[in-house]
């Protein structure tokens, strides 16, 4: 594995590239999975990168962490990031060995957010204003797993919405309630949560899949019945030492999206 650090304008990601293997043909390209970790749009979650770049690449995935914008940086920055992240693997794509028609974007908690961002408005004009093409800014699937995701009053997490628009909340809080962003156009969605996260009601993850249900979107979505948030995968590897973050049930996450993947790119 070749592991690097790609700089994207003002933020960097981390690429996880697969060795190409002597059976391999020689225009042989891989799938691929930019993770955005969590964290309030205030710091960057360490469990919720490189642990999870790990097990995508070990199903065969050529793997991105994508370290985006935060606090005081503001909107609309998050979704420039993902938007050149996008453009830039698929531009490298030879390079990269990456299938271009099989990327996918993965995001967690406030990192659920960005990636929906850029689920929900990747054909918007301040993609190409800034000067990148939408069409290679869109993922082909996403991944959402606790996702900050509606912005009314006391059913979000507050904190990110805050960190994300600054002196801007008020006006731009229902602009930035992904529900009610999505479209026909939103990616085959993947998402999980549990019903006892209190800092992220699940509401969140039960709105988005209504809307992609509404527009004709196809989705998956898992809710289970324990745990905090945050959980990332759910193992004792991310637990940080804690046995509540190891929850079998929860970490089968893992396993019903890599099979949910192979179906859908």
């Amino acid at each position: 594995m070749r592991t690097f650090d790609v700089p994207l304008q003002d933020v960097y990601m981390t690429a996880y590239l697969q060795d190409k293997m002597p059976a391999d043909p020689e225009d042989y390209r891989l799938p691929a999975v930019v993770v955005y970790p969590g964290g309030g749009y205030k710091h960057l979650s360490p469990r919720e990168a490189e642990p999870v770049a790990m097990e995508f690449s070990a199903a065969g995935y050529q793997v991105f962490v994508l370290y985006y914008s935060l606090d005081p940086k503001r909107y609309p920055a998050p979704l420039l990031d993902g938007a050149r992240a996008l453009n830039l693997i698929r531009e490298r794509a030879e390079e990269w060995r990456v299938d271009p028609d099989r990327v996918a974007i993965c995001g967690f908690s406030a990192g659920g957010h960005a990636a929906a961002l850029l689920s929900c408005l990747w054909n918007d004009p301040v993609i190409p204003e800034a000067g990148l093409s939408n069409e290679k800014a869109r993922p082909n699937a996403v991944i959402l797993g606790y996702p900050v995701i509606t912005s009314e009053k006391g059913k979000c997490h507050e904190g990110s919405f805050s960190c994300l628009l600054g002196d801007k909340l008020e006006e731009m809080r229902e602009e930035m309630s992904l529900e009610t962003r999505v479209s026909k156009d939103n990616p085959p969605t993947f998402l999980w949560h549990t019903a006892a996260d209190q800092a992220v009601p699940v509401v969140s993850s039960l709105r988005m899949a209504e809307a992609l249900s509404e527009h004709g979107v196809p989705f998956e979505l898992h809710v289970f019945p324990r745990g905090h948030h945050g959980l990332a995968l759910a193992n004792r590897r991310t637990s940080g030492g804690n046995p509540d973050g190891e929850l079998p049930e929860v970490a089968q996450w893992v396993r019903l999206c890599m099979d949910w993947l192979e179906r859908t790119i």
